[in-house]
């Protein structure tokens, strides 16, 4: 999500930043212990969520890309949420997607969904559901709720995004279907690979 500078009222960048800042100081600091041996593969689903988020592709009047927020909230678990704010923090500086006061909010839009699809996997790998499907509807999931909450930081910042809200989310279906095949592709793989990339113990498929 890459909202541009301008377009958002004052309260809603002020809340964006507040849970943004928030939410860092909070993970790293509970984090502060393991992080260092966690730097490759937050290097890694970095780079993997710049790249994607990169390629946009437009429908008038706003634009859609992969997220792969979910997949970030799988493997990352809450270390997510800083990486994806170094992700969009970049990609605002370098290459002007997305402004530099909505950071805040733009990354509350992905992150927050990211935590919410770690924490059902987790919860998920404790019953017996496949963690291929489990993934998938994480990776689902993630790009609904952060279309819901792009839709909501516009309509709140005023009626005339009203039209704009509601083609963001009809949007992002399609993506929210691919990055459901993508997630549950790549849990697949790691589970049978590398399950200690996930943040939870694989016990079964």
């Amino acid at each position: 999500m890459h909202i541009s500078d301008g377009v958002l009222s004052l309260p809603v960048i002020a809340v964006g930043w507040g849970v943004t800042l928030t939410l860092i100081a909070i993970i790293l600091w509970r984090s502060k212990d393991n992080i260092v041996e966690q730097i490759p593969k937050i290097s890694v689903m970095t780079g993997a969520f710049f790249i994607a988020s990169l390629i946009h592709i437009p429908v008038p009047p706003t634009s859609v890309h992969l997220i792969l927020n979910g997949l970030l909230g799988i493997v990352l678990g809450v270390l997510a949420y800083p990486a994806m704010f170094i992700g969009l923090t970049l990609q605002a500086l370098l290459f002007q997607h997305g402004g530099i006061t909505t950071i805040g909010v733009n990354t509350m839009n992905v992150g927050v969904p990211a935590l919410i699809a770690y924490g059902i996997f987790k919860i998920g790998c404790n019953k017996n559901i496949s963690k291929t499907l489990l993934g998938a509807i994480c990776g689902g999931l993630a790009v609904l709720v952060t279309a819901v909450f792009l839709a909501i930081c516009l309509v709140t910042t005023g009626d005339e995004f009203q039209y704009v809200a509601k083609v963001a989310v009809a949007a992002h279906i399609p993506i929210m279907i691919i990055e459901s095949i993508i997630t549950g592709s790549v849990v697949a793989f790691l589970v049978k690979v590398k399950p200690e990339m996930l943040q939870i113990d694989i016990e079964d498929k």
